[in-house]
This record gives C-alpha cells, sequence and structure tokens, in this order.
C-alpha cells in the first residue's frame, strides 16, 4: 500500500486520538521544545475517566497543566529533570523525579526497565518516502516511540525536518493529528557584565580546532561571543541554540577537524527561536542522534580536544559539584552533565569546565561553600571536575590535592566570603591554607 494511503487511513482528531489512553497507562512525552501541545492538552482535557497515568519526559516548556493539583489523581509525572512549569509539583509531592543519565533515558525504555505505552510526539510533515523527522527532539523521544505500544503524533509543516538518525515511517504512527503549530521557542537570556566576565575567562580555555559541547543559559551564550577569533571550532554536544548560528556564519565552526562525523554538527536537541530552527531543516551540516549516542562518553572521546561547559548551583572546596539540587529540593536533574564531563575527560587534549556566577541570591549566598547543603546531590564528582570558572578567574583543579584545590577555589570565590571559606577549611581539615 503506498504510504500516501497508509497516512490518510490513520489521520484523526486529537480528541479522538487521546481516547486511546487508558488508566494505567505510561506515557513518554516529546521533549522541550519538541512538546506537542495539542495533544497534551486535548489529553488534560480528557482527564476525567483517566486515573494514575503516568507521564515521562525531561524538561517541560510547556504549561504542563498535568502537574496541575487539579490534575491530582489523574495524572503522575515522571520526571528526570525538574524545570519551571514542574519543580513546583515534584517538591509538593505531586509528581515525582527519576534520577538518570541523560544517556542513559533510552534504555530505561528499550530494556524493558520502563516499558512504554504511549509515545506522544510532534514529527514534520512526511519527505516523498512517508519519513517524519522528529525535528528538534530526537534525544530519548525517538527511542521511545520505536518501543511504543501506540505512537500518536502530530504533525506539523513548521517542524524543522533535521538530518541523521532522526525519522520515523508514517507506517509506524499509530495516529495522525495535522495541525499548523509551531516548534515552541526559547528567548536568548539577557547577558549581564558579570556573564561576560565569565565568558571572557572561558574563551581562554578554547584553542583553535577544539570540539564544543555547550549547555544553555546567559553564560553559554557570552562565551561564544568570545570566540569569534578561534578557528574550525567543532560542535558534538546534546543542544545548542542560535549564538552557534553566527559562528558557523562567520567561518568559525566548520566541524572539519572533528575525528568523527567530520564536517557536521551533532546533536540530540535544539532549544532557539526561529532563526535557529530555519537554519537546521534541511542542513546537511546538521547531524541528529538519539540521546544514547550523542551522549554516550565512549563516542564523545573519539573526538579528540573535546571542550564541555556546563553550569553548577553549588561547589564544595573539594570540587565536587551539585548541579541538579537546592538541598533536597529538586531544582533540575543530572541531565547530561556527567556525561559529557567524563566523554571530554576521556577525549585526548579533552578539557571539561564548570562555569557559573560565584554567588546566588543577589549576592547573600556563596556558590562555592565549605561543604555542600544538606541533601544536596553530587552530580559531577570531585575526580572528575578539571576547571571551574567565575566571574574572579579560572581554578584548574587537575592533580590538585585537597588544600590545593581549596586554595584555587578560594581564589575565584567572592571576596566578601573568601576568608570565612579559609577559616572553614582550616577547621574542617585542621590545614591552614
Amino acid at each position: 500500500m503506498d504510504w500516501r494511503e497508509t497516512y490518510r487511513r490513520k489521520l484523526t482528531t486529537a480528541e479522538e486520538a487521546v481516547k486511546h489512553i487508558k488508566s494505567g497507562d505510561r506515557i513518554v512525552v516529546g521533549h522541550a521544545c519538541g512538546s506537542p501541545e495539542i495533544l497534551i492538552k486535548a489529553m488534560v482535557a480528557a482527564k476525567d475517566p483517566l486515573e494514575k497515568v503516568e507521564l515521562l519526559h525531561l524538561v517541560s516548556m510547556g504549561p504542563s497543566e498535568y502537574c496541575l493539583p487539579e490534575s491530582a489523581g489523574h495524572f503522575i509525572h515522571n520526571s528526570f529533570f525538574a524545570g519551571a512549569t514542574t519543580r513546583r509539583a515534584i517538591n509538593e509531592g505531586r509528581a515525582v523525579f527519576t534520577p538518570s543519565h541523560f544517556s542513559q533515558v533510552p534504555r530505561l525504555f528499550t530494556d524493558g526497565i520502563l516499558p512504554v505505552d504511549v509515545t506522544l510526539c510532534m514529527l514534520s510533515i512526511p519527505d516523498e518516502h512517508g519519513y517524519c523527522s522528529f525535528g528538534v527532539s530526537v534525544d530519548y523521544t525517538k527511542p521511545a516511540a520505536e518501543r511504543s505500544k501506540l505512537v500518536i503524533a502530530e504533525i506539523t509543516p513548521h517542524m524543522p525536518r533535521t538530518l541523521g538518525d532522526s525519522f520515523i515511517h508514517v507506517s509506524k504512527i499509530d495516529c495522525i493529528v495535522e495541525s499548523e503549530s509551531k516548534p515552541l521557542t526559547l528567548t536568548p537570556p539577557e547577558i549581564t557584565a558579570i556573564d561576560e566576565k565569565i565568558g571572557l575567562h572561558c574563551s581562554e580555555l578554547i584553542t583553535d580546532g577544539d570540539c564544543l559541547q555547550l549547555g544553555i543559559g546567559a553564560v553559554p551564550d557570552a562565551i561564544l561571543h568570545f570566540l569569534g577569533d578561534k578557528k574550525d571550532l567543532g560542535i558534538h554536544t546534546e543542544m545548542f541554540s542560535d549564538g552557534v548560528v553566527d559562528l558557523v556564519e562567520k567561518g568559525v565552526v566548520t566541524c572539519r577537524r572533528k575525528n568523527i562525523h567530520t564536517g557536521k554538527m551533532v546533536a540530540t536537541f535544539f532549544m532557539g527561536t526561529e532563526k535557529l530552527y530555519r537554519f537546521i531543516h534541511n542542513n546537511p551540516m546538521v547531524e541528529m542522534h538519539s540521546v544514547n549516542y550523542t551522549n554516550n562518553p565512549a563516542i564523545i572521546a573519539q573526538n579528540d580536544k573535546v571542550v564541555s561547559i556546563n553550569s553548577t548551583i553549588q561547589i564544595d572546596l573539594t570540587g565536587q559539584a551539585c548541579s541538579e539540587s537546592i538541598g533536597h529540593r529538586q531544582y533540575s536533574g543530572t541531565g547530561g552533565q556527567a556525561d559529557f564531563v567524563r566523554g571530554a575527560a576521556w577525549s585526548r587534549g579533552g578539557r571539561s569546565i564548570l562555569a557559573f556566577r560565584s554567588t546566588a541570591s543577589k549576592g547573600t549566598v556563596s556558590r562555592i561553600t565549605p561543604r555542600l547543603n544538606e541533601g544536596a546531590v553530587v552530580t559531577a564528582t570531585r575526580t572528575d571536575v578539571h576547571y571551574v570558572v567565575t566571574e574572579y578567574g579560572i581554578a584548574d583543579l587537575r592533580g590538585k590535592s585537597v588544600p590545593q584545590r581549596a586554595k584555587a577555589l578560594i581564589n575565584i570565590a567572592h571576596p566578601d566570603f573568601r576568608e570565612n571559606l579559609q577559616r572553614e577549611f582550616s577547621r574542617m581539615y585542621n590545614y591552614n591554607i
């Protein structure tokens, strides 16, 4: 049968499609800016007969109405990464958090640890062969769909057709809902003078031919502003946003020195503006893969001179970093930080960077602390952390003893907190620095 006839047979409305969802189902929802909001809205509207429907995903960029108090009992949100619209539900007990490296999430589905009943996703329109692209969200969404009992897809002409291992055939989709929706977008953050100082320090650690992994936020965007004089940078990352597009257009990012996927920028999802989405559409330079590939440290390390750049919430004087909780309160998640910290460490000439503002809470709290707060989660172990960067400079922890680490970190802490940090270290370790 021609795929077009298969497509027509599977066409339905969002309201009809979500009627296939049953109480107790486990549903994987498309990630971040690839969230199928029309399907989610229809599902929430039809919640009354449903009980204990489990919804799994990482970052939610939509309103996440299934996390509201009135949805309790109908839906249980199981999060791998708390976000602005889900954090409160997790910390108030209406949702749960499951720790996992980003790279390992697909295995939870494919190995049957968390069997998937339904996948809700947003896809591009089919090409001439009947293949739809997962667009801005390949990550865990594609592996989930491949193992799901039922795939419900929102198909829109506004989803970019990204290349690489990013396709699903119409024959593998059970319900098709056409829409004119656009993928969610992310407005670039405002970059402050402090962010620029951090970005400048980080840029000093980046050399020609390096292969970059960039996180998201003001600091990664600030770093990109200072890379205009670099040559032949590569990209192997879990995601990138608009700033990388500018470096490609300037000829700074070429990927020509990469050992694998030479000439290609490799990613697993995107968060950005329509400018970014236009750039990645049908772009042969952009190659998408599932997150179990992009974030696999053994794959990452096949490129030389990998530089991973991430942030953290708190780091203690021995170098262990908490990047996902504030005490016992879940703030974000493990994500891909540990994946890339280790991948960079295994890469020949590789380096990992944790870059962040030295203080929080309007300057009243030091993010470099004698010890992590009670309940704080260690995301990057002290044996994995290489460089730590604040607006006050760079601390290189490689090969450093505990006292040497403490001294280096105190030197880049905010001056208002340095004396107390020295005093607390001496008290805890009986060692003056």
